[in-house]
């Protein structure tokens, strides 16, 4: 006898994500990267159409890191953990580097 679940088994419905969780992955995603001290001032900028996410980010570097190389592989994972984790695609993923510090500054 097969096996018949008691569940609707119809998948129909539609995913929705809240805004922090986006500003979640997002923020995760640039914090990952080696070089990245922080979040800076405007943080995460994020706009939504149709099911394209582009996001503008903003970070303070360590001091001794490349920028460029800094901002490429932000770019890259934030791309690659939106499109992972939700039904999104990355649109333009736009990094702007604020400052340079010494130290990595710890949140409290």
């Amino acid at each position: 006898m097969p096996y018949k679940s008691r569940y609707n088994t119809d998948l129909s419905g539609k995913v929705s994500y809240g805004h922090k969780v986006i500003e979640s992955i997002i923020s995760l995603a640039t914090m990952e990267i080696r070089g990245v001290a922080r979040l800076q001032g405007k943080g995460i900028r994020t706009e939504i159409v149709n099911d394209i996410i582009n996001v503008d980010v903003y970070v303070d570097v360590m001091i001794g890191f490349s920028c460029a190389d800094v901002a490429y592989r932000v770019q890259e994972n934030i791309k690659r953990s939106i499109e992972g984790m939700t039904t999104f695609h990355a649109g333009t993923v736009n990094v702007n580097v604020l400052g340079v510090c010494f130290e990595q500054k710890q949140e409290e």
